[in-house]
């Protein structure tokens, strides 16, 4: 009877070890760019082994802030892309997309046209985003919007401040001007977005609001309203007053500052 090791016959394992043997080296590294190879034994190591511990220890014990963007953006990248140096990809995606608020917000398609992306960081992405946005709608959600205009324009642009087609939300407020709900109304293009008075009157009915709050981007990064904006801010109020709630204000969200309606005497 043949004898056992591991759970394997002693044949299995000579079988095993012979395989081994066979496996040419490329194997090992063929899911690492051109230039960059995984070591095995005694040989010489590449020299961004030990970076990432070092870039992880500096962050548990000196936090962010002394950091550059594109390490912050290597920690992430760590946890998609494994056994390669990932600093150069981090440096080109915030040259393709800005910054990191740029990268977190591209979307699938432009993310994949950089080379050496894949779609696990197109994932760890989308979470990191999905976190932003959860922790940023806690501080508005369940209280007046009055008393936390800040905390709520901060929302809005984390959300929609850097995405590549408008964005239409609408903020549902109780007769205490307390936010009750969160919602996208619709998306659009680059450079418009469809809403209907109609839906916007009806979902209001269906929340009991008794005040919205119009809220959308504009991708090309100019947040001043189009006449467009303007017919369609009125067609909202015309049609909200019929059931007695009112629009507090419509505000769009550019790259780096937001306009008001009613700051510009639109509303």
């Amino acid at each position: 009877m043949t004898s056992q090791k591991h759970g394997f016959s002693e044949e299995a394992m000579r079988g095993l070890e012979d395989l081994d043997r066979r496996i040419p080296a490329w194997a090992e590294t063929r899911s690492l760019q051109p230039g960059e190879f995984a070591t095995r034994g005694g040989g010489p190591s590449p020299h961004y082994v030990g970076h990432r511990q070092r870039l992880r220890t500096r962050f548990l014990s000196g936090g962010h802030a002394a950091m550059p963007e594109y390490e912050l953006l290597e920690l992430l990248l760590c946890n998609a892309i494994e056994r390669i140096d990932v600093k150069p990809l981090a440096k080109k995606l915030l040259e393709t997309f800005g910054d990191l608020n740029g990268v977190v917000a591209a979307s699938e398609h432009r993310l994949l046209q950089v080379r050496g992306t894949t779609r696990k960081v197109y994932f760890q992405l989308r979470l990191v985003e999905a976190f932003a946005q959860r922790m940023a709608q806690a501080r508005v959600l369940q209280r007046c919007v009055l008393s936390c205009w800040d905390d709520l324009i901060d929302y809005c642009r984390t959300s929609m401040a850097h995405r590549d087609t408008e964005q239409f939300r609408i903020l549902f407020l109780d007769n205490k001007n307390v936010v009750i709900a969160d919602e996208e109304q619709a998306r659009g293009t680059i450079n418009h977005v469809p809403v209907y008075p109609r839906e916007v009157v009806k979902r209001a009915l269906e929340l009991n609001a008794a005040a919205l709050i119009l809220v959308h981007n504009h991708p090309s990064g100019d947040p001043s309203p189009s006449d467009s904006d303007v017919t369609m801010t009125d067609a909202i109020v015309r049609a909200c007053e019929a059931i007695d709630a009112r629009v507090h204000d419509h505000v769009i969200i550019g790259k780096n500052s937001e306009a008001s309606f009613r700051s510009l005497g639109l509303l």
